[in-house]
């Protein structure tokens, strides 16, 4: 599509007709709606949305729909960008920054004259309503951290320089991305923001620096970001480039005093590390949305069948969750499989802080051995057996205990703002009695004791405690990792209650101390940490010296349950009970020059990453490797782009970093791959045909017109259609080729006429008595309602005399459609479905019948999915049933009210993109596989090709669906190559040719790359996976605007391409596409039929002669072929009997079997060699089409 309606790859390519200009004045909109501001020009990138919550795109944007767009979601943040794109968010992300607001120079697709943003540039506006937006404190970035909310005053400043009448925009464009910016490019160690705008920065902390007792009183939002904290009255929001001092180092407590103690936790020698609260939401529900793929990742873990598990429900700070509780201390280890998974539904919302570490600190010196103490278990081994594939329960060896529960989150997501992360485990514990022991794998249990009576006094402990908290040990860290996933903010009057006081707030169950200052909680223990001597947590709490907060790398643990504490196991790679035919392989170094990755699909699983929710979603696309890397990513690929890469092995010591979904298993590390290969039957075998199995590419004839649309003709020969303002200035829009002169250049190329524009319209063939040519739609204005019909005539060589005939006047279209799709239905009436109101217009999400009957029939779905569900795929379906695919949906509709009666599963797409379609602008091809008699087998729909959003990476699988059968879903098969503007013309063998497209980009001028120049052949009776067979190569570009169809010979011919840039030409040069069965010019057979012989009524008997022995009859709908769909493409394998040269053919039986209408009927000898073609009508033309349009002057048939 050559319009501003999507986004084009170059500034270069924007078009006039778009209504666009990169060097006029544009203006912004003060207030577009009210309690709309505008806010800036904002910097924006694919990897990184500044605005990110939700997103809609329009040919006909404005900054009024985006604000209204984003004002009906509440959504604090609206912005537009590229001209048609609006983005919704609640706040701005952490990352993006104020620019010029000249830099956002693209006009809007509605009104040209204001500014919708620019090439990775937001025109932003913000709603200034109370309430709008959660305001919250920016961890940091460009490698600042968070130190929090500090005492300043004009008497002594804690930084000593003042920028903000520097920043870009001034004190009004105060933002932490924008003071960070500024003070580091001064070369800072501190930046801080205070009182809505001022920036300060410098190298060290002044005049006694302090944190303020009261983190809140930085409440003051920043004057260029409204969701985020700038400070307060005499308060900075500190950051530092610095890093944090490691929690391991060591005090001795017993020779420093407590005062001495503070006074050295509160100098900036011993700096604090504070990070504000942020909030998470995490959500385990496995259900799809209409505008993602029906394909779905889920966690690893799930209850276990054979063990009764208590469910709780807790709620806490805006928490609630549903989760089980345990009531053993217990190590678990996962590896289990990702089938029959039990999914809890619902979402988590709480805010969490952490100060991970993504490297494991130093092992301990102190030591590890694991005590017999109350409440505690003795593993005297550590060799962990996941469960057997049966067991769906994680791996928990428990011991008996008492019959207290501790709720658990279902789901916990911590935040990483260091180098490894410790992610937790989507996990459900088991409530024992005290007389139960559930072993659940092999691990050697030594006696354990529980105390059933009061428990002790410890030094140190508080007395009392908050309510229902109990203390549970001296623990110790970093032996193996962090033993909790979430720290805190660190405080200088730290002391038990306030760190349990903050667990609790936020959602957690189990506190821990350390250090003295530091604050980390959880619902387990992880990372296989075991208790130490209650001595060795001998450091006095920062806040109270009478009481005691852990040491180095020694955590005072404290829970809400009187249970014991789940203890997972230190993380393993997963090597067993992977998914089928899947194998480990080992650590695989992904750091290849360029940023070239080792396996080029990524996806990221922030709550569910685990080997087998990876690679089977790697397996399930066709991809024979799969890999994790840095805990919350996996890729996914084949061998040839590992070693594309120069990828090699690495230590295994290198793959370090915890799974987002399991905390247990191991997945990766930085730039570091855990790499599994699938080793069973090949995922996708691809055929290779050479000499004359490979078919041929041939020169047919020079052209005149780069056609939009090409349709066969009853007559032998061909219509072209092109638009207006892009072929020769003498051009009449249409021409018919004969190609029975292609020796006679002039005579071959008979001129034709057409009175709009038929940019972009479809085309059909009526089942009226002499098969009418029908076109609909078109470019702009009237265009767009133009309903246009022509009567061929003539014979092989011999010129007709009709023409395209429209009067708009008298016969017109509803609703004005570019875009549209057409289709004749059963009862032989023509439905038309969806498109544009033309030039860069909005949707038009309605459909309508012809000869028009009622009114349009409104569909939100087209609205919804606009602009990305353009020329739609049609068809009737035996159970009387209309399919319709768009976008990435697909649905049955009632036949007589057009409305959705089954929704059928989303269509995937990419495997790191399920958001990726299959029709226009990401435009595929699609066809009906064959029917063959006596039609019991469902009618299944083929799909190829397609693209992604924005990036436009072209998809490399075909998809196939029987939508009438029960639960239908899609089988996905790879092709050999991605395609993308690709055709597919049904061959009379029962085979397709799929030709045409690129690797890369979408439809639209200019907006493809990389031409796909090879044809390649796909065989439904082949088995599944290997299907495909590569062809031969052209050496013609056919890009955007190119078409396909078949011809009476039984060739292919291939045309245009009009992408309308300076890489590639447009294309006049016609060929043809010589398939295997007709190379070596055998002889093919020859049908010849009766008149009386050619008009078929339902499950009548008709009979041909032929000259020699044929072995198939197929019967190919007449095809007009557009931006690759075959609008009336269908192929039948009827019943038939021959004796000698007589056969006699059996109609088929219905209409919705066979929607009435023109078949090319081929015969096909031993060889697969068919015939040429001799049209047949079958079903008649029940709507009376030959009688229609009654008026206008339009020459009329009959019936």
């Amino acid at each position: 599509m050559g319009s501003a309606s999507h986004r084009l790859g170059s500034t270069a390519l924007l078009l006039s007709y778009a209504c666009l200009s990169l060097s006029q004045s544009l203006v912004v909109p003060t207030s577009p709606s009210v309690n709309w501001d505008y806010v800036g020009c904002y910097t924006d990138t694919v990897d990184a949305r500044t605005l990110k919550d939700a997103s809609t795109s329009s040919s006909n944007m404005t900054n009024m729909d985006c604000v209204n767009y984003c004002e009906k979601g509440g959504y604090a943040y609206a912005g537009t960008e590229y001209s048609q794109e609006c983005w919704c968010a609640r706040k701005l992300s952490t990352t993006s920054t104020r620019t010029a607001d000249g830099d956002c120079n693209y006009g809007c697709s509605g009104d040209s004259k204001e500014a919708c943003g620019g090439f990775n540039q937001l025109t932003i506006f913000n709603n200034t309503a109370a309430g709008q937006g959660p305001p919250y404190t920016n961890l940091g970035v460009n490698g600042y951290r968070s130190l929090g909310c500090y005492v300043d005053n004009a008497g002594g400043r804690t930084l000593d320089t003042e920028i903000s009448g520097t920043l870009p925009g001034g004190y009004q464009n105060s933002t932490v991305a924008n003071c960070i910016s500024a003070c580091s490019s001064d070369g800072h160690t501190y930046a801080g923001l205070e009182y809505y705008g001022e920036c300060w920065c410098g190298e060290a902390l002044g005049n006694g620096a302090a944190l303020a007792s009261d983190q809140t009183t930085c409440n003051t939002l920043c004057n260029g970001n409204k969701t985020e904290y700038c400070g307060g009255p005499d308060r900075l929001n500190l950051y530092t480039n610095s890093p944090p001092l490691s929690s391991s180092s060591s005090i001795s407590m017993s020779t420093v005093s407590m005062s001495s103690v503070v006074s050295s936790l509160t100098s900036s020698a011993f700096e604090t590390t504070v990070q504000s609260l942020t909030s998470i939401t995490s959500s385990t529900s496995s259900t799809t949305s209409a505008s993602n793929s029906a394909v779905s990742l889920t966690p690893s873990i799930a209850p276990s069948s054979s063990v009764s598990a208590e469910s709780t429900e807790s709620s806490s700070s805006g928490l609630t969750s549903t989760s089980s509780s345990v009531a053993t201390d217990s190590i678990t280890s996962a590896g289990l499989t990702s089938s029959s998974i039990s999914v809890p539904s619902g979402t988590s919302t709480f805010p969490i802080t952490s100060t991970l570490s993504r490297s494991s600190s130093t092992t301990s010196a102190a030591s590890t051995n694991l005590s017999t103490t109350s409440s505690t278990v003795v593993v005297t081994s550590s060799s962990l057996v996941p469960p057997t594939a049966s067991s769906s329960a994680p791996a928990i060896s428990t011991v008996s205990s008492a019959t207290s529960t501790s709720p658990i989150p279902s789901t916990i997501t911590p935040i990483s703002t260091g180098s490894t992360t410790t992610p937790p485990i989507n996990t459900t514990t088991i409530k024992t009695s005290a007389a139960t022991s559930i072993p659940l794998f092999n691990t050697t249990l030594t006696s354990v004791s529980t105390s059933t009576g009061s428990a002790p006094t410890v030094t140190g402990v508080p007395t009392p405690l908050p309510s229902g908290w109990n203390y549970k040990g001296c623990w110790i860290d970093n032996a193996n990792g962090r033993a909790f996933a979430n720290q805190l903010p660190d405080a200088q009057d730290m002391t038990v209650e306030r760190c349990i006081g903050n667990c609790t707030a936020n959602g957690f169950g189990v506190a821990g101390i350390e250090y003295a200052y530091q604050c980390f909680c959880g619902n387990y223990i992880m990372n296989g940490a075991a208790k130490g001597p209650q001595s060795e947590c001998n450091m006095p709490c920062a806040g109270n010296a009478g009481e005691l907060c852990g040491a180095g790398n020694r955590l005072s643990v404290y829970s809400n349950s009187t249970a014991n504490l789940t203890v997972y196991a230190v993380p393993t790679v997963q090597k067993t009970e992977l998914p089928n035919s899947w194998q480990y392989v080992g650590c695989l170094r992904d750091d290849a020059p360029g940023g070239v990755r080792a396996l080029p699909y990524q996806r990221i699983l922030n709550n569910n990453n685990t080997a087998n929710n990876c690679i089977s979603q790697c397996s399930a696309f066709g991809y024979s490797h799969g890999g994790l890397e840095y805990g919350n990513e996996c890729y996914c690929g084949d061998l040839g782009d590992i070693q594309t890469a120069g990828a090699t092995s690495a230590p295994e010591s290198d793959c370090s970093v915890t799974c987002s979904g399991n905390a247990t298993t191991l997945c990766g590390g930085p730039r570091r791959l855990s790499l599994y290969k699938w080793t069973g039957p090949n995922l996708a075998k691809w055929n290779y045909a050479t000499g004359n199995a490979a078919g041929a590419y041939q020169f047919l004839i020079g052209g005149v017109v780069v056609p939009l649309v090409t349709q066969a003709a009853r007559n032998g020969k061909i219509t072209f259609l092109e638009k207006s303002g892009t072929g020769p200035p003498n051009s009449t829009g249409a021409y018919e080729l004969d190609v029975a002169q292609l020796n006679n250049f002039s005579a071959a190329w008979r001129p034709m006429h057409v009175k709009t524009d038929v940019f972009c319209s479809a085309s059909l063939t009526l089942p009226d008595k002499v098969g009418r040519q029908l076109n609909v739609g078109g470019w702009a204005l009237d265009a767009t309602f133009g309903v246009r019909l022509y009567w061929p005539d003539g014979t092989p060589g011999v010129w007709g005399n009709n023409d395209w005939q429209e009067n708009v006047k008298v016969l017109k279209l509803q609703n004005g459609r570019w875009y549209p799709t057409a289709m004749i239905m059963a009862n032989g009436t023509i439905l038309v479905v969806g498109g544009e109101e033309g030039s860069n217009g909005k949707a038009i999400p309605t459909m309508e019948i012809l000869p028009t009957q009622g009114p349009v029939v409104y569909a939100d779905y087209l609205e919804r999915t606009d602009p990305n569900n353009l020329y739609p795929y049609l068809a009737v379906l035996p159970s009387g049933g209309i399919f319709i695919q768009y976008h990435n949906e697909a649905a049955i509709l009632d036949e007589v009210t057009l409305q959705v009666k089954k929704q059928l599963p989303n269509v995937p797409a990419a495997v790191n993109r399920p958001d990726g379609g299959r029709t226009y602008p990401n435009e595929g091809t699609a066809v009906l596989l064959p029917q063959h008699a006596p039609y019991t087998d469902p009618l299944k729909v083929l799909i190829c090709g397609g693209s992604t959003p924005y990036q436009g990476y072209a998809l490399d699988n075909c998809v196939t669906i029987a939508p009438d059968v029960p639960n239908a879903n899609w089988t996905l098969e790879r092709m050999p190559s991605k395609r993308v503007l690709s055709c597919m013309a049904a061959l009379p063998d029962g085979t397709y040719l799929i030709l045409n497209g690129a690797h890369q980009g979408q439809a639209g001028f200019g907006q493809a790359t990389d031409p796909n120049l090879n044809a390649v052949l796909y065989d439904p009776t082949r088995p599944l996976n290997n299907r495909f067979t590569v062809l031969a190569n052209t050496t013609v570009a056919r890009m955007y605007h190119s078409e396909a169809i078949l011809m009476d010979d039984g060739r292919v011919l291939v045309s245009g391409s009009d992408p309308e840039d300076d890489r590639f030409p447009q294309e006049y040069r016609v060929e043809v596409f010589v398939p295997p069965y007709l190379m070596g010019s055998p002889a093919q057979p020859v049908v010849t039929i009766q008149p009386s012989q050619a008009d078929w009524a339902y499950s009548g008997s008709y009979t041909f002669t032929v000259d020699q022995p044929v072995v198939k009859v197929s019967l190919l709908g007449a095809v007009g072929s557009t931006h690759g769909n075959s609008m009336g493409q269908r192929t039948l394998f009827p019943a038939f009997v021959c004796s000698g040269v007589s056969c006699t053919v059996t109609a088929p039986p219905d209409a919705h079997t066979c929607p009435p209408g023109w078949f090319q009927l081929f015969a096909l000898n031993a060889q697969g060699v068919p015939s040429r073609a001799v049209w047949v009508r079958i079903g008649g033309d029940p709507a009376e089409l030959g009688n229609w349009p009654p008026q206008g002057g339009f020459k009329l048939p009959g019936v």
